[in-house]
């Protein structure tokens, strides 16, 4: 998904504002497609190519090797969307993917190696304690840091996940402001 992005990266690239990306691919000038949320997603490869027809600059290829990665995890497709469309379009550049249940949330743990998991713990299929007790116990994910979102949980209850490992709980629904100040705290990259 490296050559994929949104209509914020592409502006950042292009330099030029969001709404000059959405006009261009609305007037046809670049290709674009959408999610099933209804957000636009350029190919890396056509908007260079746009780029070069108009003279625009393409900038230096930088390794991008510092960029936190961000599993979301929630089988509701609009929350997904909305979460990773508001932290996509962060100024922190994260590289952020989804899973929509437990077993997809297992492998993509130990695959994509995330600095931040942000779960919906009242999945059919997720034990929301197992799942924060098992990658805190890891060698290799115990880094990782787990935000719990649940609309169901008292405080009690928040504090068994604390216990089991989850580093921050919130009740649904979140404002996704709150949201991506917490993922950026936890990150280190925010006071």
């Amino acid at each position: 998904m490296d050559d994929t992005m949104t209509v914020f990266t592409a502006s950042k690239y292009c330099n030029v504002s969001s709404k000059t990306i959405i006009n261009w691919v609305e007037a046809g000038h670049i290709k674009a497609y959408k999610t099933v949320g209804g957000h636009r997603r350029i190919k890396k490869n056509d908007l260079e190519v746009f780029m070069l027809d108009q003279g625009i600059p393409i900038p230096e290829q930088k390794e991008e090797t510092d960029r936190k990665k961000i599993l979301v995890v929630d089988d509701d497709l609009i929350i997904v969307e909305s979460i990773v469309q508001a932290l996509e379009e962060d100024e922190y550049n994260y590289e952020v993917i989804s899973a929509s249940d437990g077993f997809e949330a297992g492998l993509q743990v130990n695959h994509f190696n995330p600095d931040i998991l942000i779960l919906d713990i009242m999945m059919p299929d997720i034990k929301g304690y197992e799942v924060c007790k098992k990658i805190k116990s890891n060698k290799d994910s115990r880094h990782t840091k787990i935000i719990v979102l649940s609309a169901y949980l008292d405080e009690e209850k928040f504090k068994q996940m604390k216990d089991n490992g989850a580093d921050v709980c919130f009740s649904k629904p979140l404002p996704l402001s709150k949201l991506k100040d917490e993922v950026a705290k936890l990150l280190g990259l925010k006071e």
